[in-house]
């Protein structure tokens, strides 16, 4: 039974990627689940200064509601998006985090379903497993579902082993309208390029794959972007190009011979995590270099759709083997597989099977598709 839903997403920033790496991973899933007719309202606080550097306006696509940094702004949100047909809660909004695991489950109505929407589950994982005490712990069983940005079967199993009713990865995917070829651009023209905010559970892993790579390669020319390494030493061959905006994402993996991945700790360690950043880059047709994880082979398979390091020693040994010939192949190829397995299309078909399948999950589909909205117009029109 198919059904429109109105959707109330409570995340960290729909408009703006400023120190928001999941920001593209919301845009494509969103859209695409508009597209398949569902409506959506996005609400994020307006922290970290995001606002102020906003990668695109408000999209037809989704409602964005802007709410204030504070508890008052928090419970304006919940207060207007309390009786829509699925509330989902991410992780990592910034600001009152604790809070609306909490509060979101207090809005809801007795058929709304309940979503709580990891993006950086692994981390989530250790966090609690460190800390008996941790709020989150209660929540989890009483969510309808979890959703993950990643992680595979280990993180599904110890989300199950902590009560989770129900756990599904929705991976990271390509919008092929967002990210594509582009001609290079002389700015941002270099043998390897990285994109990666600075951040603590990355910074070692960039060190070893990136900047001890540089060095070893005095002959090439590297270019870091992402924001917070302005005072980061970095060797000579290194352009620090500080924050990339996603208008400029295309360009950036279009002008370089290779582009570089660089998962966060957590990810690496528990595997089937690919980043947001992989799939821009194949659907961009760059020959992509990215260090090793378990599960790479599930979405990219290994030196015929994308080449994997170990070390700063394999990068170097990629990166010196690469002609201008093999590196387009790589990309080619890579750029195949993603549109033909991996776009956010796929995701979106994804959840609504899952959210069709029976089950509690499905009475609230059904209660939609036969009852309709329980949204009231001036509802709608509010702003917080």
């Amino acid at each position: 039974m198919k059904a429109r839903m109105n959707i109330a997403f409570f995340g960290s920033s729909l408009v703006s990627a400023y120190w928001n790496g999941a920001a593209t991973y919301y845009r494509g899933i969103i859209r695409a689940l508009h597209s398949l007719g569902h409506q959506i309202t996005f609400y994020e606080p307006d922290a970290y200064d995001r606002q102020k550097h906003r990668d695109i306006p408000d999209p037809g696509w989704a409602r964005v509601v802007v709410y204030p940094a504070d508890e008052a702004g928090v419970v304006g949100a919940l207060e207007q998006a309390s009786g829509v047909d699925m509330i989902v809660k991410t992780s990592g909004v910034g600001v009152y985090d604790q809070f609306l695991e909490a509060a979101v489950l207090d809005v809801k109505e007795r058929y709304t379903i309940t979503i709580f929407w990891d993006v950086d589950a692994p981390a989530t994982l250790d966090r609690v497993k460190a800390d008996s005490s941790d709020p989150f712990l209660e929540l989890i069983p009483q969510y309808d579902l979890i959703l993950t940005y990643g992680g595979g079967d280990p993180v599904v199993t110890n989300y199950k082993a902590l009560g989770a009713r129900q756990c599904v990865p929705i991976y990271n995917a390509l919008d092929p309208d967002t990210h594509h070829p582009v001609p290079a651009e002389e700015r941002f023209k270099c043998d390897l390029a990285l994109l990666a905010n600075r951040l603590p559970d990355r910074e070692a892993r960039i060190e070893n794959f990136f900047l001890e790579a540089a060095e070893k390669l005095p002959e090439f020319q590297l270019m870091l972007g992402g924001s917070g390494w302005g005072d980061k030493p970095m060797p000579a061959n290194v352009n620090y190009v500080r924050h990339v905006y996603t208008r400029d994402h295309n360009a950036f993996n279009c002008s370089a011979r290779a582009v570089l991945n660089v998962n966060r700790d957590s990810m690496a360690s528990y595997g089937f995590s690919p980043p947001t950043r992989i799939f821009e880059a194949a659907g961009a047709s760059a020959c992509l270099i990215t260090d090793a994880w378990e599960g790479i082979e599930t979405f990219l398979t290994p030196d015929r759709e994308v080449l994997v390091a170990h070390n700063a020693d394999d990068v170097v040994r990629h990166l010196r083997g690469l002609d201008e010939r093999s590196a387009r192949e790589i990309g080619a190829a890579g750029m195949k597989r993603v549109l033909a397995e991996h776009t956010y299309e796929h995701r979106a078909l994804q959840l609504q099977k899952l959210l069709e399948g029976g089950g509690p999950l499905a009475s609230g589909v059904q209660r939609v598709a036969t009852e309709g909205h329980p949204y009231k117009t001036e509802r709608e029109a509010q702003t917080v």
